[in-house]
């Protein structure tokens, strides 16, 4: 069974400052830019035989950085869309009261945006041609989708996202343990 390799873009300023980031293109920031420059050497000695990253710039960036500039861009790579939540902090969403008290992408409303459901069958279709590469596959994504991306890799209930922080410019790994898919490495920065 072949490993998926999962990067999370590196630092953007809106990531920085906890902002709902889906489909605003933020550069990465200085920081960002070394960051993902700083995954080449935990990346260039493995071979992966398909490459692919989310349209969004600041994956596309980190890509490029770490040493993937032809990387392949597969629109099922995307963030959660947050639709009337983009840009906005935690702490702005909960403020409007109601429905969005106590709120997170995981359990409260998405007006205008994508569910969790949607999430969920992109990352199948991404899985999907993960499967019939002939070889380990490596992923540049975003935060949220790519704990959903996950979970479903892991045959677990797309939620189950919630439970695996993952900060920006890190390298995780879904392998195998006796023909079962396992996480193998989880939010590894390289040193």
């Amino acid at each position: 069974m072949n490993e998926l390799w999962v990067v999370r873009h590196a630092e953007t300023e809106w990531s920085a400052t906890g902002r709902h980031t889906s489909f605003t293109d933020v550069p990465l920031t200085e920081a960002g830019r070394a960051a993902a420059a700083a995954l080449v050497p935990a990346l260039a000695p493995r071979r992966f035989s398909l490459v692919l990253t989310s349209p969004r710039a600041r994956a596309r960036d980190t890509a490029a950085a770490a040493g993937f500039a032809d990387a392949l861009v597969d629109d099922d790579l995307r963030e959660w869309d947050y639709g009337e939540l983009e840009g906005l902090t935690t702490s702005e969403i909960r403020a409007r009261g109601g429905a969005f008290d106590g709120w997170s992408i995981w359990r409260g409303p998405v007006p205008g945006g994508e569910t969790i459901v949607e999430v969920a069958a992109r990352a199948r279709r991404v899985l999907e041609r993960v499967a019939a590469a002939s070889g380990d596959v490596l992923c540049f994504g975003h935060g949220h989708a790519s704990r959903v991306f996950v979970a479903v890799a892991l045959d677990f209930d797309p939620h189950a996202g919630a439970r695996l922080a993952l900060d920006p410019a890190t390298i995780s790994v879904v392998g195998s343990e006796h023909e079962e898919r396992a996480l193998r490495a989880w939010n590894l920065r390289p040193r």
